[in-house]
């Protein structure tokens, strides 16, 4: 989408230049830079406006790679799944199961392994990322199947071919990829959401904010609201997928 500018005078409008601080912009650029500005700030943090500034140029010249805040969103989901990419790639492994000679010695064949390894990366990714984690659900309910991003869509391609590698039947291989994906994603979200209601307080209670909670109505929530702060880890999400998968067989 191209915009322009009038100069003010009724003179021949102009292109709004594209060629930041660090050189002409890509869509790469715009959202890794994107990607950036909502680690830092999280996603109230993140317009037009201030990603041009990031890069150094004006902010309509970035309508030429994100044309509206939801194409920007969905480009900061691209960018999550094409890292989950990446860490499988250098856990040098094929997920989808059609190089098992790349498999590592010490890991047994099998499409669970499998599942667990696509599990670990996500994970790894999310918490690096946290303030993407949302937009992994919200732009899933806002945007068709046939309309995500490619990467988002090797994601759902990666778990069904590791199934039909297996031998699994479409049926049989749809609730599988059901199941891992909810758990999956319900895991990590419930490991990332907001609890801390002041981060800089050094006692537990206060910076949870446990005197907001009435204990009259609440009880077992307060009792239990500093444990349920803890992240369960990468061994709760490897437990919670292994039981899930208990009676299936390939």
């Amino acid at each position: 989408m191209t915009q322009e500018h009038g100069n003010g005078a009724g003179g021949p409008a102009r292109r709004a230049g594209d060629k930041g601080r660090y050189g002409r912009l890509s869509r790469e650029r715009v959202l890794l830079a994107a990607l950036e500005v909502v680690d830092r700030d999280g996603l109230a943090g993140l317009s037009m406006r201030k990603l041009g500034a990031e890069l150094g140029v004006e902010a309509m010249a970035l309508y030429r790679y994100a044309p509206s805040k939801d194409a920007l969103l969905d480009g900061l989901v691209e960018e999550f799944w094409l890292q989950v990419d990446l860490e499988l790639s250098r856990d040098l492994d094929d997920p989808g199961g059609a190089a098992e000679s790349k498999r590592r010695p010490t890991e047994p064949p099998g499409w669970q392994p499998g599942l667990h390894r696509i599990a670990r990366a996500t994970y790894g990714v999310a918490l690096r990322h946290p303030h993407v984690v949302p937009l992994l659900a919200t732009r899933l309910l806002a945007t068709p199947l046939a309309r995500r991003p490619l990467p988002v869509l090797r994601s759902d391609e990666r778990v069904l071919a590791l199934l039909y590698a297996y031998g699994f039947a479409e049926p049989e291989a749809i609730r599988i990829h059901r199941r891992f994906t909810a758990w999956l994603l319900g895991f990590i979200l419930v490991e990332l959401r907001a609890m801390d209601d002041d981060p800089e307080e050094p006692d537990p209670a206060f910076r949870l904010g446990l005197h907001r909670i009435p204990v009259g109505e609440l009880p077992r929530l307060r009792a239990s609201a500093l444990g349920l702060a803890d992240r369960g880890g990468p061994d709760e999400l490897a437990a919670g997928l292994e039981a899930l998968l208990v009676g299936d067989s390939g």
